[in-house]
């Protein structure tokens, strides 16, 4: 089963190509009530890949989410050619639902150069294998949410996550704003950069925003909390593997106008920092 799913979002990610640099492709629902941000991050960087030719590769994502994807239609992928230059290229990518764009970023790619080096270190915390699993929602507490965002927290997706602080997001603690989660594919995949890229662009839109809510005592899961993605901005800086342990150290720096900014650092299990995130998100209250 952790298989079929697995590959499910590898199809997912591969996209059907129509032209050139016009791609299609089909949503995953998941539970929520509109097309996962990540899958849309991910699928825009496919197509923007399978425009740009070895040994150049993605190393930063700058995203803004339009409108609401509809789950039950396809979408397109235009992608424009926007510049080769000699070491780096862009393409700009609009995702389409009903003739309107849902999503638009830009993706450059550059070929592997040396230069100068550092990082921040990662956050001590426990390994992953030191820290339990969550553990199945209760019946009762399921029932207090939508049914779509009950087979969401019901069903068994394609990653495991594993967090340093767990928080009940159905009575949520005030905390400060920053979390660590482990997180990786539930499967092994093929070692090609590119589909680990989509992955983890794919991963990154978990978890992020939420952090912004810590210091108020509120969650998703509560239904006068509306929340959405507004942008997404991605840079890889290092190789990893999806399907292994990666460290998602995340903290939101301000949060107002309801509207939640969060930043996010990705390390392997050796603390290298292979990526690193911004997001911010609507957090509206309603009544």
């Amino acid at each position: 089963m952790t298989h079929a799913v697995v590959n499910e979002l590898i199809d997912l990610l591969a996209l059907e190509r129509l032209e050139d640099n016009l791609f299609r492709g089909q949503s995953r629902d998941i539970g929520t009530k509109y097309v996962f941000g990540g899958q849309v991050l991910g699928q825009a960087l496919s197509a923007a890949q399978k425009t740009v030719d070895a040994p150049r590769h993605a190393h930063s994502l700058h995203a803004y989410f339009l409108r609401a994807g509809d789950i039950d239609a396809p979408i397109v992928y235009s992608v424009e050619r926007t510049r080769d230059g000699s070491s780096f290229s862009v393409r700009r990518v609009v995702a389409i639902q009903h003739g309107q764009p849902i999503f638009t970023c830009s993706v450059s790619f550059q070929i592997e150069e040396s230069g100068v080096e550092h990082q921040l270190s990662m956050p001590e915390v426990p390994k992953p294998e030191d820290l339990a699993a969550p553990a199945p929602i209760p019946p009762e507490q399921l029932e207090r949410v939508p049914v779509k965002l009950q087979r969401w927290l019901g069903m068994k997706g394609p990653f495991e996550f594993r967090h340093v602080y767990p928080r009940d997001e159905f009575n949520p603690p005030k905390r400060p704003p920053y979390q660590q989660v482990w997180f990786r594919l539930t499967d092994a995949v093929p070692e090609t950069p590119e589909l680990h890229r989509t992955l983890l662009a794919y991963a990154s839109d978990f978890h992020l925003v939420g952090t912004a809510t810590f210091p108020h005592g509120i969650s998703y899961f509560q239904p006068n909390v509306q929340m959405a993605s507004l942008d997404h901005a991605l840079w890889f800086h290092r190789p990893f593997r999806a399907d292994d342990w990666l460290l998602y150290s995340c903290d939101s720096p301000t949060a107002q106008n309801a509207r939640g900014l969060s930043r996010g650092m990705i390390y392997d299990r050796h603390g290298v920092l292979v990526a690193s995130t911004a997001q911010e998100g609507l957090i509206r209250l309603t009544k």
